[in-house]
């Protein structure tokens, strides 16, 4: 048994509905179907998701939203008359309107995406329909694995096959709660791990996961296998294909995640393991990035004797409420790198305050940081990646401003100036793939 998502380019308009039924009934195994709200497609402009949430500012200031909405109505009707679908279309939109009209929650109102999306392929494939507020349970405003786990046990084992809507779940008073944005992924895996699935299938509008960013790199390689360590390094940098909390409650129970493309359903895709033996060819798996970062540099004489330096260096941030990306230190010095949207409203006064609790020799800073995360599981038994890397950015005549690598060593962390991160990671792909 699987359980396949898919996503809101999947969702768009009727003719990705079919190839999505298509694909459903491809494979018997495919019982429970997980899908988002509509995304742009050929007659809509807007994401259903942001026509909902402008429908829910407009009314809060009790404004008429009617326009928007008729969007949104004309979304979901062209997709019910172009398939002729035996659905109540009309009965289901009026009645979210009403709930907006009368002062539905934020979290409600843009979870109505999925609600109508997952009814309207529910009637199009003949399975049932089943809300997601019967399943995904919120505790505290939190995910609560366990409790979500046995209801759906409970509920869905009644049913032969399934469509659920992605993204939101019920609080402990009964109220609807979503995930943040993307979290349809999230759903989909909470509910392959209750029901041990054979593999999760996350369908989307690209082939998998890519070894650098197309907009950077011209036509990178795809790859075809990760591990949810080096897919958790890839993503806190930036690479964005697949929801990162998605991989947690699969990642124990040795479930695959399989990524692939709706548009191109029998290419193979992305296969996310707990554990790969395989080696790839090129040692890297991945290359990411993130950019606007601030590094503060600390300078004193026998730091490293002072037991509470770091405690205090560290409370400092934890005050002010920010929060430290890396922290590369040496005998007499220490970086730390927090992002800039966190530090640039409190630079002044966490300069100050690090001088007073901590008494250092000197402390500078700088901007236009970006970082580079260069992961690969098969670098812990590879010689000489650090000096390809780092011989690859010197031949690009690139300054290096910091080197951080984790204990895991399956990924290398690089600063440099935000002006050549594009021209970094096009070189260290260059060295380690060939490019067209």
């Amino acid at each position: 048994m699987k359980v396949a998502k898919f996503g809101g380019s999947s969702l768009a308009d009727a003719r990705q509905l079919k190839k999505v039924k298509d694909i459903v009934l491809e494979d018997e195994a495919r019982k429970y179907i997980v899908v988002s709200a509509p995304g742009k497609g050929v007659n809509n402009n807007h994401k259903v998701t942001d026509l909902l949430a402008m429908c829910h500012e407009l009314s809060a200031h009790e404004l008429n939203f009617n326009e928007v909405y008729k969007i949104i109505e004309n979304v979901y009707k062209n997709i019910v008359d172009d398939l002729v679908l035996d659905i109540d279309i009309d009965k289901i939109l009026a009645e979210v309107k009403d709930e907006i009209t009368n002062g539905a929650s934020y979290d409600f109102v843009i979870s109505r995406g999925e609600f109508i999306s997952a009814q309207v392929l529910a009637a199009y494939l003949g399975f049932d329909f089943v809300d997601a507020r019967d399943l995904i349970a919120f505790t505290n405003g939190v995910l609560d694995l366990p409790k979500s786990e046995e209801k759906i046990k409970k509920i869905l084992t009644q049913h032969e096959k399934a469509v659920i809507p992605g993204f939101y779940g019920e609080k402990e008073d009964g109220k609807v709660k979503t995930f943040s944005r993307g979290g349809s992924d999230v759903t989909g895996s909470v509910i392959a791990s209750a029901l041990d699935a054979e593999m999760y299938e996350n369908f989307t509008d690209v082939s998998g996961f890519l070894v650098a960013d197309p907009k950077i790199v011209k036509d990178p390689s795809p790859i075809g296998t990760i591990t949810y360590k080096e897919l958790r390094e890839l993503s806190y940098m930036g690479a964005k294909v697949l929801h990162e909390e998605a991989i947690f409650p699969l990642r124990d129970k040795n479930i695959p995640i399989n990524i692939k493309n709706t548009n191109a359903p029998h290419e193979e895709g992305t296969l996310i393991l707990s554990q790969c033996d395989i080696k790839n060819k090129n040692i890297l798996t991945g290359i990411s990035g993130k950019k606007d970062f601030t590094v503060i540099n600390l300078e004193k004489v026998n730091m490293n004797s002072e037991k509470d330096f770091f405690r205090k260096l560290t409370t400092v941030f934890e005050s002010n409420d920010i929060s430290i990306e890396h922290m590369p230190s040496s005998i007499d010095s220490v970086s730390v790198l927090v992002a800039d949207s966190y530090i640039t409203p409190k630079l002044n006064k966490v300069l100050e305050e690090l001088k007073i609790y901590l008494n250092v020799d000197n402390i500078s800073w700088e901007r236009d940081i970006s970082l580079i995360a260069v992961v690969g599981r098969g670098m812990i038994n590879e010689k000489g990646v650090s000096s390809r890397t780092f011989t690859a950015l010197a031949r690009e005549g690139i300054n290096i401003k910091m080197i951080s690598q984790g204990s895991s060593e399956i990924n290398i962390i690089i600063g440099v100036e935000t002006q050549d991160f594009e021209k970094a990671i096009r070189a260290i792909y260059r060295e380690f793939y060939k490019e067209d």
